[in-house]
């Protein structure tokens, strides 16, 4: 959703702005081209294969790019590192890039078998194997059902439990099979392979991602200019309620876009797995204090006339 993104984020010349999630480039390139000739983009990448490659792809821009090998919910103190106290705009972009989905050896796609790692950060000593070694069948039945919104999440945990009973669940292949018998024919997806919810689940629960992003647009707001724009592209339901409720209810936020932007039949055509791509808008405004002030202003006179 390139075009979107630069619609939304409206880059201005010499301006500072993030890209939480770099993958390889391409978002942060059109800013640093929008932002042309001495703006800046900080680029925060946790997958070191990402970032090495970003780093290659964007080399011509030299100092205009900074790149953190971090997570974006690391946004304030990362940016404190970097002396930044102030930025024009923030995108992030979530979900899984096509590099990880891409490379088997990473463990994140059913369609061939590999080990089951999963880690967007291979710093972490918590790969998807050992998690759903070391997890009880109810943790994993509660992870299934709350990030994947599995409804056979029990029935799923209670296969898996029994399955590593007998050897360990170590391939992308094995936990595919096992999930493939645990649901009733009748519950397949037709267009969906059965595991993908808990492939997602286990992504989520091994990265920490709604516990990133929520930190992020918690504490986003102490480092956004006045009128500066947050653009974040999500992938799921849960991604996006989170986005949504944050947008709503911080009054840091002002709500750009009512409702989701999502992306083009003719970029759907081009990349099927955009197909479920939202992309929310908010901008800086008051302070919270200030703007919770302003709300029980006018909440007191609207008690005044009543």
């Amino acid at each position: 959703m390139l075009d979107e993104v630069l619609h939304w984020l409206q880059p201005r010349p010499n301006a500072l702005y993030v890209d939480g999630t770099l993958g390889l480039g391409g978002h942060a390139q059109a800013i640093l081209e929008q932002t042309a000739p001495s703006g800046r983009v900080v680029g925060f990448e946790w997958d070191d294969d990402a970032a090495q490659a970003a780093r290659q792809r964007l080399s011509g821009y030299g100092d205009r790019l900074s790149i953190v090998h971090g997570s974006y919910g690391d946004l304030v103190p990362e940016l404190a590192k970097l002396g930044v106290v102030e930025i024009e705009g923030l995108l992030v972009d979530l979900g899984v890039s096509s590099l990880q989905l891409d490379r088997a050896e990473r463990g994140f796609s059913f369609r061939t078998d590999s080990v089951l790692d999963m880690r967007m950060d291979r710093r972490s000593p918590l790969t998807a194997a050992s998690l759903i070694a070391q997890a009880s069948e109810e943790q994993l039945a509660d992870i299934f059902y709350h990030y994947g919104e599995e409804r056979q999440a029990r029935r799923i945990a209670r296969f898996l439990a029994e399955a590593r009973e007998k050897e360990p669940v170590a391939t992308t292949g094995r936990l595919a099979a096992i999930v493939a018998e645990a649901v009733p024919r009748k519950y397949h997806p037709a267009k969906v392979h059965v595991a993908t919810k808990v492939f997602q689940a286990l992504r989520i629960a091994v990265n920490g991602e709604l516990n990133n992003l929520t930190r992020l647009l918690q504490t986003a707001p102490q480092v956004l200019a006045e009128g500066a724009r947050v653009c974040i592209i999500t992938f799921h339901s849960l991604e996006d309620r989170i986005v949504k409720q944050a947008f709503q209810n911080n009054p840091a936020y002002e709500v750009v876009t009512r409702r989701p932007v999502e992306p083009s039949a003719e970029e759907i055509r081009r990349n099927p797995r955009a197909r479920s791509a939202k992309l929310r808008v908010a901008r800086r405004g008051k302070s919270g204090r200030d703007a919770m002030c302003s709300r029980g202003s006018k909440e007191v006179q609207k008690e005044d006339r009543t």
